[in-house]
């Protein structure tokens, strides 16, 4: 069944518009292909993606309008021949001309003040269609779909890097220029500044100033001054992709059990950074670290937070769990971030065929380098300044 226009509204396509990004069109047929393949496969007609993961895996990094939390304003409709965008007229123009360029989409649209469900069940009526949402009549397969977006392909390896960077250097340049006493809250402004001017969106940051993250290893930031030390965690999402790091500032020397702690912490960040190998299950690089756990004698700290997930399209893609048993492969990137006692450490490491890669590389930063099986594995260390006193300009 084809897809078409409202006589009321404009044949638009942005096939029509010049070509922006050969590499990006190249990689949205290869997916256009993967999700035909889906549909003969399992004998749909089509499948619905509303989900913003989705449609910015399927659209190579374009963002989907949302008009709130949960809620988007567009959604892909994907057949064997066309891939539609059904949107509103508000939205219809931005998509076309920034997110959506010349990358060979058609649009269903509808006016503003229209239910978006009335367009949606419109091109469903008649057609088995899969969806990433269960949405209406159709099936709900977003088990299936979201398989699609791991491993990441080569131009989203490309992109995880540039964002990699983004984010550590917000992260340390904000470390390297806060002063004493200032408030977490004003600390955790400064990194999301240095994101948001690289159209970096932060989807979480921590600032845990003297140890808080040792009561409370999700806080946030607070009016609360840092007084002494304080530890700054990231996440940030570019072209649909989440990256994520995590480093520890100390105005003079840190305490004896601060810096006892930190080499702990750095010995599983390692850890998990070595043995993130390709055929590896992801449970038993996990068992590694939690043996080094006990090794250091903190057997059950890992049970007060998360240690890692592979990270991509969403900041938590699969969790690091024991006995996981998915098998670690080239094109996965992990963010480990173990901790103890509120001493945290974090990087985000794309798994590569023949070495891996840090995505969240430092930039004149102290390094600690930890013995992996007679391996030397290099981690961030604690950055150590004197109160007043700016080891860098910002950026």
């Amino acid at each position: 069944m084809p897809i078409g226009t409202d006589e009321a509204v404009s044949p638009l396509s942005s096939g029509e518009l010049n070509i922006a990004d050969g590499e990006r069109y190249s990689d949205i047929e290869r997916k256009h292909r993967q999700i035909t393949q889906f549909l003969k496969a399992s004998r749909y007609d089509a499948a619905l993606l509303q989900c913003p993961t989705n449609f910015a895996w399927f659209t190579a990094g374009g963002l989907i309008p949302q008009v709130g939390p949960q809620e988007c304003s567009a959604a892909l409709l994907i057949t064997n021949e066309a891939r539609v965008v059904v949107c509103n007229n508000v939205d219809s123009g931005n998509l076309f001309e920034r997110e959506l360029p010349g990358l060979g989409f058609l649009l269903k649209e509808r006016p503003w003040h229209e239910p978006k469900t009335v367009l949606i069940d419109d091109i469903c009526r008649g057609r088995k269609v899969a969806s990433d949402t269960g949405y209406g009549d159709t099936t709900d397969e977003s088990a299936r779909l979201s398989q699609f977006r791991l491993p990441l392909d080569t131009s989203e390896c490309s992109r995880m890097r540039d964002l990699g960077a983004m984010v550590s250097h917000a992260v340390e340049a904000t470390a390297r220029t806060m002063d004493i006493q200032q408030t977490e809250a004003e600390v955790a402004g400064q990194v999301a500044h240095r994101l948001l001017r690289h159209e970096v969106q932060p989807q979480k940051i921590q600032v845990l100033a003297d140890g808080r993250g040792d009561l409370h290893r999700h806080w946030t930031y607070s009016g609360a001054p840092v007084r002494h030390w304080c530890t700054i965690a990231a996440v940030g999402t570019r072209w649909g992709l989440s990256c994520a790091a995590t480093r520890t500032v100390c105005f003079g020397n840190p305490p004896d059990e601060l810096s006892k702690t930190f080499q702990q912490v750095a010995m599983l960040e390692a850890t998990g950074l070595y043995f993130s190998q390709p055929g590896t299950p992801l449970g038993e690089a996990w068992e590694r670290v939690r043996r080094i756990y006990e090794k250091v004698e903190h057997g059950s700290e890992w049970q007060r937070c998360q240690q890692g997930e592979v990270i991509g399209y969403r900041v938590c893609e699969v969790p690091v769990v024991p006995r996981s048993d998915l098998r670690i492969v080239p094109g996965l990137a992990l963010h480990w971030h173990p901790s103890i006692n509120g001493v945290m450490m974090g990087d985000t490491v794309l798994v590569g065929e023949e070495r891996n890669e840090i995505l969240t590389p430092t930039d004149n930063w102290p390094r600690v380098a930890v013995s992996v099986r007679g391996d030397v594995i290099s981690v961030p260390d604690i950055l150590c300044r004197e109160p007043g006193h700016e080891n860098s300009v910002l950026l």
